[in-house]
């Protein structure tokens, strides 16, 4: 009985290690799909108006360092937890 317990025991520790690599692949997938729609969405953006291209890359920057800030707190919060 003592086996199975340890047995167990041991399945919520691998359990909690893939939740928290799950959750961290979940948040970089995230992170990496929302800087890529800021970056097409720019693009297309500026071949439409070129003369706006300083204003839209200023934004596409700040936009995606905000991502980034995220991300960085979600995998904080993850590691921690």
């Amino acid at each position: 009985m003592f086996d199975f317990a340890l047995l167990l025991a041991q399945a919520a520790l691998d359990l909690s290690t893939f939740g928290a690599g799950l959750g961290m692949g979940l948040v970089i997938i995230g992170a990496g799909l929302g800087i890529g729609r800021i970056g097409s969405a720019a693009v297309d953006a500026i071949a439409r108006q070129p003369e706006a291209s300083g204003t839209i890359s200023t934004q596409m920057l700040i936009s995606a360092a905000l991502i980034e800030g995220v991300t960085v707190i979600a995998l904080i919060l993850i590691l921690i937890s």
